[in-house]
């Protein structure tokens, strides 16, 4: 095993804060020191929980002594009454995360959406990128968060992959190095954040999503160090402090750092100890902290038995355990197995110092003793400030794309295509990620008010009627893609309403025809006869109003697209 060092790159220590790491591992019983080793996941929302218990959060503090929380769902008022009172019955602080990687919206439901990494790839500025740290760094510490589970560091190889399409800046390793590198430095404008990059060894390379799967990474040895080594170490030399770990296999390197595996024998890099001790650890010389990825994922269950991997994660070299499934199962599973020696004490004593390690960088044992953790209402002002907004604004003016206009069919005005049917393309309805219906009123409140007559499509019927009718009571079709969806296919792809449903493009050469996606960007996979296209990567109300005004020739488009919205496709171009 790799023994952390407290004075070296991430922590930097001195010796005061050294002194309260070791005083306070040497105070923990075995159950606390269990404990720190898991993140729970506390939810806002009625449907959002995976444990089913009747336990207060001071009951899982007191009972389960937890090293680290996360949560979903909750305005700011509720995420910050949550967190206040977390840090106020933990007997050591805690580290709170949250998940920011396209500005503060991560953190609560009123939070500020910036860019996507696919957005702020598009503008071609790394200062989009760097906002996008910025308002993550300042509203979700506003909250109590002390963590970003963000930026993705992953490389989109493969068009087809969706589980990090607009996650992800870039399509090499130097360009998702450039707006990485923005996104932390803006970020860390925000003292005692942590940031955590993802997802190791590297996503991006299949279709698949390890919600649902083994996610398998098929490249060389040589091929890794090449591309995802490059962002690794870059980051690593830069002090990043956390490293979250994929449920994700790369066989060819497990193999070659140890040749005497089959492939029965491959696991996840977070129950890997080739990737995460020997190539992470040591070879890449990670001294920082390594979390898992949320342990429901099927990319670890289908390993082994639960009792199994739980306290196997610890011995390959993570340092936290992301969320229980059943909290009192969980919990003795990892106690177990320590007692069991499948983590040495050694190991349990690493993890735990690095975790109290990062916990000292931030001070939070000084603003414990302090009575300053809890945060204030008054710093919930900064969320949805005007600095942000303008910040927004202009992220969505730079980064919209239009992918093609091959018939040069923009610009689209009420002067000249007053008739607009308005399609809606929706995803899945009930998802953690749903779509809804207010990004169809959002339009056509935007679009009524520019003067447009508005209708929208009923796509529930493929009775499409005479298509001379439809040209005489139509001007243009606008098309939205409101597609999201989160661990419930490998693929989100268009599903339109119904087999042959009247939304489906039959009308791109009977009137003007715009698609814009607000999400996934290479919908024109799906739709690759129409002739203008835009991404404009998400619908919160600045996107839609900028994208319309765009479509009608109020601004230009800035926005520059990488070769994989072609999808492969010739006729994705014509």
């Amino acid at each position: 095993m790799v023994n952390v060092d407290l004075k070296a790159k991430p922590y930097y220590l001195d010796d005061q804060q050294i002194e309260w790491v070791e005083n306070t591992l040497s105070q923990l019983t075995d159950e606390e020191k269990i404990g720190q080793l898991f993140f729970n996941l506390f939810s806002l929302e009625e449907d959002g929980d995976f444990n089913n218990n009747d336990l207060t959060n001071k009951d899982i503090l007191n009972q389960y002594h937890i090293g680290g929380a996360r949560y979903q769902g909750g305005n700011k008022q509720q995420v910050q009454n949550l967190l206040n009172d977390l840090q106020h019955n933990s007997k050591v602080p805690l580290l709170i995360a949250a998940n920011c990687d396209s500005g503060g919206n991560g953190a609560c439901k009123d939070g500020t959406y910036i860019a996507s990494a696919a957005q702020c790839e598009a503008t071609q500025d790394t200062k989009v990128a760097y906002h996008a740290g910025y308002v993550s760094g300042r509203e979700s510490q506003a909250l109590g968060v002390n963590i970003n589970f963000d930026p993705c560091v992953d490389i989109l190889k493969n068009w087809r992959n969706t589980i990090v399409n607009t996650r992800a800046y870039g399509t090499t390793a130097d360009t998702v190095i450039k707006y990485t590198n923005a996104f932390i430095e803006g970020f860390n404008e925000t003292k005692d954040m942590i940031t955590c990059i993802k997802h190791f060894p590297g996503d991006g390379t299949e279709e698949r999503d390890q919600h649902l799967v083994l996610g398998v990474n098929e490249m060389t040895p040589e091929e890794w160090d090449q591309s995802f080594r490059k962002v690794y170490t870059n980051h690593i030399n830069n002090g990043i402090e956390m490293i979250m770990s994929g449920h994700i296999a790369l066989p060819h390197y497990s193999k070659k750092l140890n040749p005497k595996l089959h492939d029965e024998d491959i696991l996840p890099a977070s129950l890997s100890k080739e990737l995460i001790t020997d190539l992470l650890k040591q070879d890449l010389n990670f001294n920082g902290l390594v979390v898992t990825d949320a342990s429901h994922m099927l990319g670890m269950t289908a390993s082994m038995k639960r009792e199994d991997y739980v306290p196997l994660a610890i011995a390959a070299g993570c340092d936290m355990f992301l969320f229980f499934n059943d909290i009192e199962e969980d919990f003795n599973f990892m106690l177990q197995g320590y007692r069991k020696g499948v983590i040495t004490e050694e190991r349990l004593n690493d993890a735990v110092k690095r975790i109290l390690g990062l916990k000292a960088k931030i001070h939070l044992h000084d603003k414990q003793a302090q009575n300053t953790l809890e945060k204030e209402e008054a710093a919930l002002d900064v969320i949805g400030c005007d600095e942000h907004i303008d910040m927004q604004k202009e992220a969505a003016d730079l980064g919209i794309t239009l992918v093609k206009n091959t018939l040069n069919q923009l610009p689209i005005r009420p002067e000249t295509h007053k008739n607009i049917q308005l399609y809606v393309i929706e995803g899945e309805k009930n998802g953690i990620y749903k779509s809804d219906d207010s990004v169809t009123d959002h339009l056509v409140s935007i679009l009524e008010n520019k003067g447009f007559n508005v209708t929208v499509n009923d796509g529930s019927t493929r009775i499409k009627g005479k298509t001379l009718d439809y040209r005489k009571k139509v001007d243009a079709a606008l098309v939205f893609a409101n597609i999201v969806g989160y661990a419930a296919e490998n693929n989100y792809r268009i599903r339109w309403s119904t087999a042959m449903s009247n939304e489906i493009p039959w009308y791109v050469h009977e009137v003007p025809t715009v698609f814009t996606s607000l999400n996934f960007t290479t919908h024109l996979h799906d739709a690759t006869m129409v002739k203008a296209y835009i991404n404009a990567y998400h619908s919160n109300k600045t996107s839609l109003e900028t994208v319309i005004d765009k479509i009608m020739g109020n601004s230009d488009f800035k926005g520059k697209p990488n070769d994989l919205v072609w999808t492969n496709k010739w006729q994705a171009k014509l």
